[in-house]
């Protein structure tokens, strides 16, 4: 009896053991992963540090960008980001909450698979082809066809007017649209399935239709998951690159017309980093990349916001 009991003990200690070095292993990840993102948020500061100095928070209210006369604001870039990822979720909002109701509620088990493959096929093209995609395709159609119909439709809003340049704001929102459909897609479908069956078939019990059961009992209780999925496409728009590089038009310029050329953040530093011509040149550009790592901060936290908002019972 009393060999069971020292043997017992002993696997006890052994699961105590393995369970403590998990536990810290985790622990040690968590703060490897704080480290990380600290010394990134450091690391961009000490660099833009030459450029705040010189020029202070000018930096953020200034519109001109001229390397030749050593002249740099961030705001015409800041301006161009905000407005692409606006209209990127615009359009990719709606069709992907569209798309996974429908996959989870309405389509036929059959079609599920292949639909969602697709789905998920077009987050697995380069950036690099949707932007000759953007160049060669998307372009000229909007340049023929989109921009003189909505000027026409709309001659008292500026937004829609302007000389057609087929390269622009407006076109990098629909590259970026279609680029985070698949992430937001997939995420919604998962919260989507995750929902009891229950809630829904108890609203159709007590006499909703179809719609009011989705609306009330899926789409209410998933909504703060719905809610991340945007919140992370919102962050792959931010801080794409390649795609929005090849489209945007790459000028530095704050337009009221959507169709007019312009530049993101993240373009900018594509488009000058390795040809700074200057130490300042150098350091505005790292205070480019600080700013939208500034901006990416407070969009997440405010999202978070809003997800505790709406996360809780129906």
């Amino acid at each position: 009896m009393s060999e069971f009991i020292h043997a017992k003990s002993i696997k006890n200690n052994e699961v105590r053991f393995s369970d403590a070095l998990f536990y810290n292993f985790l622990r040690l990840i968590t703060v490897l992963i704080i480290i990380l993102f600290a010394s990134v948020f450091v690391f961009l500061y000490r660099s833009s540090e030459p450029l705040f100095l010189e020029q202070g928070w000018s930096f953020f209210k200034e519109t001109t960008w001229s390397p030749t006369t050593d002249t740099y604001g961030v705001l015409a870039f800041v301006y161009g980001t905000l407005v692409s990822s606006f209209i990127a979720l615009l359009f990719a909002v709606p069709v992907s909450m569209g798309s996974a109701l429908f996959l989870t509620q309405l389509c036929p088990r059959f079609l599920v698979s292949p639909i969602r493959s697709i789905i998920e096929l077009l987050a697995a093209i380069p950036s690099v082809v949707y932007g000759l995609w953007g160049i060669f395709v998307l372009a000229p159609f909007i340049k023929n066809y989109v921009q003189p119909v909505l000027s026409g439709l709309t001659p008292g809003l500026p937004f829609f007017q302007g000389p057609p340049f087929g390269l622009g704001l407006f076109t990098a929102g629909l590259i970026l649209a279609i680029m985070i459909i698949p992430t937001i897609t997939t995420i919604s479908i998962e919260i989507f399935q995750a929902v009891p069956k229950l809630y829904k078939e108890g609203a159709k019990a007590l006499g909703a239709t179809d719609w009011e059961a989705i609306k009330i009992a899926v789409i209410k209780p998933g909504m703060a998951g719905v809610l991340a999925a945007i919140t992370l496409g919102l962050g792959r728009a931010m801080g794409e690159t390649m795609a929005v590089t090849m489209v945007i038009g790459n000028r530095a310029d704050i337009s009221s017309s959507l169709f007019s050329p312009a530049a993101t953040m993240a373009s900018v530093i594509a488009n000058e980093y390795a040809e700074a011509g200057s130490n300042l040149h150098s350091a505005s550009l790292t205070a480019v990349g600080f700013t939208l790592l500034l901006i990416s901060m407070l969009v997440n936290f405010g999202a978070r916001y809003i997800i505790k908002k709406f996360r809780g019972p129906i």
